[in-house]
């Protein structure tokens, strides 16, 4: 029995408002990886192709995370060989999942490319699982289906939250609140009791996964793995 396959889509952006260096951010690729790559054929994209960059703070602040560094140091082809997004486009069917994977980044090109954001709606459209971890709803947001409304419209969604932007200092290097632009999307956002704490929700009859923060990473891909019975 062949594998299911999965899309992670990663950022292109390599700095933020104040220029800042940004990226992907590392647990969030990484432990995802980790739970699905050994049930499922893995497809990495970005909006340019080619090496997608990494937060360099988030592989300092995780240098001592094992699943991180052992993806550092065994699976570094996964991020540095990505395809294009656009040469995806009519491929849904392909796939069982689309997974965007956060730090800062997604929310300056994945929240408004176009060729992400026609991916997503048909990924959506043909009843494929949707997800994203802690940024990574930014490319959620624009996405509107064929009934002119918002994918996120009156479903349940976390991500980071205002609390965590400001208890990480990023409040006034980052272009939006994702969680203010998740709630004017229609999202019934929610979060975990205590900042940085764990936070997956599933909606949209399982086909719509998010997660909060990078704590929420490996329980996003084990929630994934779940919803296409990996």
């Amino acid at each position: 029995m062949s594998k299911p396959s999965i899309l992670f889509i990663l950022t292109s952006q390599k700095s933020m408002s104040n220029g800042d260096p940004t990226g992907w951010y590392l647990p969030e690729l990484a432990h995802p990886y980790h739970v699905l790559s050994p049930v499922a054929s893995i497809t990495v994209a970005s909006p340019h192709g080619g090496e997608a960059p990494l937060d360099p703070s988030s592989a300092a602040a995780f240098s001592s995370d094992e699943i991180s560094s052992t993806f550092l140091r065994d699976h570094s082809s996964v991020y540095k060989t990505t395809v294009p997004i656009s040469s995806l486009l009519g491929k849904a069917s392909s796939f069982a999942a689309i997974f965007f994977v956060g730090g800062h980044g997604p929310m300056y090109d994945l929240s408004s490319d176009p060729s992400s954001l026609s991916l997503v709606r048909e990924f959506a459209e043909a009843g494929k699982v949707v997800a994203a971890v802690c940024h990574g709803p930014a490319g959620l947001l624009n996405v509107t289906l064929e009934d002119g409304k918002y994918l996120l419209d009156g479903e349940e969604v976390t991500g980071f939250s205002n609390e965590e932007e400001k208890l990480a200092g990023a409040q006034d290097k980052v272009p939006y609140s994702l969680e203010d632009e998740l709630r004017k999307r229609g999202a019934k956002y929610v979060k975990a009791e205590e900042a940085w704490g764990e936070k997956v929700v599933v909606a949209r009859g399982g086909k719509l996964i998010t997660g909060e923060n990078p704590a929420s990473s490996l329980a996003i891909g084990e929630a994934i793995k779940r919803a296409i019975g990996a």
